[in-house]
């Protein structure tokens, strides 16, 4: 093997502690300060998850957004007549019906809403509810105007009761399909 003369780059001084081509040795300490900066973004990108999720199912920054502001009233005495015939519901009004699930029942809410639809009910959606163990079907309205379109798909589903709430924002009126409602023979 062949032996070259020694230059200027082959002295090394002996204070100097780098290993390898320039590398210092790590500094005492620098895994925790690199554990601690992982630690605090992990936790902000949990926490921005939580605050997201929240904010895309209306429950706001907190969980507190689209909460009831109240419990829902019952109407004892009946303060509207129903709509027996629903095609003399005046369009300008716009009413909108949502037909949601709360049973065990696989597509309840479909036979249910279709029915309704066929029979002239303007129904916009049907879906399943959040809780699936609801006995007692609920016809819920939030402006007292839309009572009698309530009391009369009552009459239409011969079950439920009705009440005014602003439990459900998304439709005028919103039908909570329970146990005790049985669909139309096929």
């Amino acid at each position: 093997m062949p032996k070259y003369p020694k230059d200027q780059f082959d002295d090394i001084p002996a204070d100097l502690a780098r290993v390898g081509a320039h590398r210092a040795p790590p500094k005492a300490g620098r895994g925790w300060i690199t554990l601690a900066w992982a630690a605090l973004f992990t936790g902000l990108f949990v926490l921005a998850g939580v605050l997201g999720l929240n904010l895309l199912n209306g429950q706001g920054f907190l969980g507190g957004g689209s909460e009831e502001t109240g419990s829902p009233t019952s109407s004892p005495s009946m303060t509207a007549e129903p709509v027996l015939d629903p095609t003399t519901i005046d369009p300008a009004r716009g009413i909108t019906i949502t037909v949601l699930n709360a049973t065990p029942t696989v597509d309840l809410e479909t036979t249910a809403g279709t029915a309704l639809r066929t029979a002239g009910w303007p129904v916009g959606a049907f879906a399943l509810a959040s809780q699936r163990d609801i006995e007692k079907t609920t016809i819920y309205y939030s402006n007292p105007a839309d009572e009698d379109v309530a009391r009369g798909l009552v009459i239409a589903l011969g079950a439920g009761q009705v009440l005014e709430s602003t439990a459900f924002l998304g439709a005028d009126v919103t039908i909570v399909l329970g146990s005790d409602y049985t669909p139309p023979a096929a």
